[in-house]
């Protein structure tokens, strides 16, 4: 795994991300509730302040957590929410130690098909089933990871040419596609929920309405 991501929209932190299995679970791991650059610069973050150049499962599995905590929430942090954050991490590194001697890229390698893939990737602590077919499309996309019906196993994120996660970003112009397609999920919600509560006032004001001409006041 050598390749060229333009994830966190820097290069340093960037490169580590196409050459390290590890840095890419992590940074996937951390894309929540922090803007994209935030997140997949993490791994970066973390190698530099234990001193590496990259990250070793069996290194942070061990590592005191407490101690892991405060180098997460170090300025600036790592995450917006460094403690919950530094023992997703943990969890995770523990989890490759144990099923996967710490080698990250073994949870891809050897799977025959999309489905064993993103069985593989669901059962990692913290990747749910959205976070675990993104990956997949990550690794499809750009990554060179493709075994049959990988498309099919990532749902929409496989689809060529969607910008609709990280697995489509390649660069400025395509990280500008991609928030516009969030942010017209995120008005469509907003929109359904405003939907949803009028309705929902509606049906309480008519339910109101009868009640008070059936008891005759």
């Amino acid at each position: 795994m050598n390749v060229t991501l333009h994830l966190a929209q820097d290069p340093e932190a960037d490169e580590l991300l196409g050459r390290s299995p590890l840095a890419a679970l992590v940074g996937m791991l951390l894309d929540q509730q922090i803007p994209m650059e935030w997140a997949f610069q993490g791994p970066a973050t973390i190698a530099q302040r234990l001193g590496t150049d990259d990250l070793d499962a069996e290194e942070i599995a061990a590592y005191d957590p407490e101690a892991f905590t405060a180098l997460l929430a170090r300025k600036p942090a790592v995450h917006r929410y460094p403690g919950s954050m530094a023992k997703r991490i943990q969890q995770l590194c523990q989890y490759l130690v144990e099923h996967y001697d710490g080698d990250a890229s073994a949870v891809w390698h050897g799977a025959g098909t999309g489905q064993e893939l993103l069985g593989r990737l669901r059962e990692l602590p913290g990747f749910g089933a959205q976070k675990a077919q993104i990956f997949l499309a990550l690794l499809g996309k750009q990554l060179g990871v493709r075994p049959e019906g990988w498309r099919e196993a990532a749902g929409a994120y496989g689809e060529p040419d969607s910008f609709r996660s990280v697995a489509d970003i390649t660069g400025p112009e395509s990280l500008a596609k991609v928030r516009a397609h969030k942010q017209q999920l995120k008005a469509a919600a907003k929109a359904a929920a405003k939907a949803a509560a009028k309705a929902a006032a509606k049906a309480a004001a008519k339910a109101a309405a009868k009640a008070t001409k059936a008891s005759g006041t």
